[in-house]
């Protein structure tokens, strides 16, 4: 699937970057570039991602290409290549979903030795962790990885005992709740949502010369020390934090913290006049009363996000 030309996947490599909705040619780029050591593989998923769901490459300097694609937690295939352009080729099929992308090539079944046997959670324990995690998922900025630790942390050393929830229930636990959501999310239709909304106005802002920063660190405080070091340079700054994400998630609208790097009230009240400014015409409303002291209010929202993972 492309959208704007742009492959809707992300791509992770051996050498610790991530690139997301990248064209054909670049991910032609990608497989034609791996092989020295430290960058000898990639792995594909959708996006949104799908659990189970991935298409990945290794290779090494003077060896065959080995591509594999997972199609559900039962079908997992590969096969072995020379030639990196017929890699790119079937892995740009594969991620434009066309049919018949992977005829004319000699897949073999990968053997992923037995299932891992998972214990179903206490009732009291899933419910309490279930909670949890849809408050996470209603927010939409986290991915799988993230969630199965926040499953699994949750009631660390409480009443349920150490570790009431293993690292494989917890994943468990978030997969289903996790499609739950994207079944939710796909009668959204291609609507524009809020956040939608929302994340065009921060994108202007930050290539405007601001910082500006979704779901940035955990509070106000936090967010306040650490925005300095995002973008060296910037005159100011916008940002709203994890707390507050919730918040909107919930219906409480979203607040914006913002500011300048020199400390004055004034150059804090500008940057807070260009904030307000560039919500004009975005579809969403904001509530400031122009104090350099008081926070900046998005709202009313409906908060519908979209799962990336």
């Amino acid at each position: 699937m492309e959208i704007d030309g742009s492959l809707t996947i992300k791509v992770e490599t051996e050498n610790g970057r991530t690139h997301t909705r990248i064209r054909a040619a670049e991910l032609r780029a990608l497989v034609t570039r791996i092989g020295a050591t430290g960058d000898r593989f990639l792995v594909a998923q959708r996006i949104p991602d799908i659990p189970d769901v991935f298409a990945q490459v290794w290779h090494e300097e003077g060896g065959d290409y080995r591509l594999e694609h997972r199609a559900a937690e039962d079908a997992f295939f590969g096969t072995d290549l020379a030639d990196p352009g017929r890699v790119a080729d079937l892995l740009t099929g594969w991620a434009r979903r066309e049919t018949g992308w992977d005829a004319g090539v000699g897949w073999e079944p990968v053997d992923l030795g037995p299932a891992e046997d998972v214990p179903d959670l206490p009732d009291e324990v899933r419910e309490q962790v279930e909670r949890r995690v849809r408050e996470r998922l209603l927010c939409g900025y986290d991915d799988r990885a993230v969630l199965a630790e926040i499953a699994e942390d949750h009631l660390v050393g409480g009443e349920h005992g150490e570790r009431p929830v293993s690292r494989a229930q917890a994943r468990r636990l978030v997969d289903r709740l996790w499609l739950e959501r994207l079944a939710e999310q796909e009668s959204w239709g291609d609507a524009t949502t809020d956040p939608d909304r929302l994340t065009r106005v921060f994108e202007a802002l930050d290539a405007a010369g601001l910082t500006a920063r979704e779901n940035f660190t955990c509070c106000r405080g936090c967010g306040t020390t650490e925005i300095g070091a995002e973008h060296p340079g910037a005159r100011g700054f916008v940002f709203f934090h994890q707390q507050s994400t919730e918040a909107a998630a919930e219906g409480y609208g979203l607040t914006l913290h913002y500011g300048g790097f020199d400390g004055s009230e004034e150059t804090t009240a500008a940057v807070g006049h260009e904030v307000v400014a560039a919500f004009a015409g975005s579809g969403l409303s904001t509530e400031w009363d122009g104090d350099p002291g008081r926070a900046i209010t998005v709202t009313p929202l409906n908060w519908r996000r979209r799962l990336e993972g």
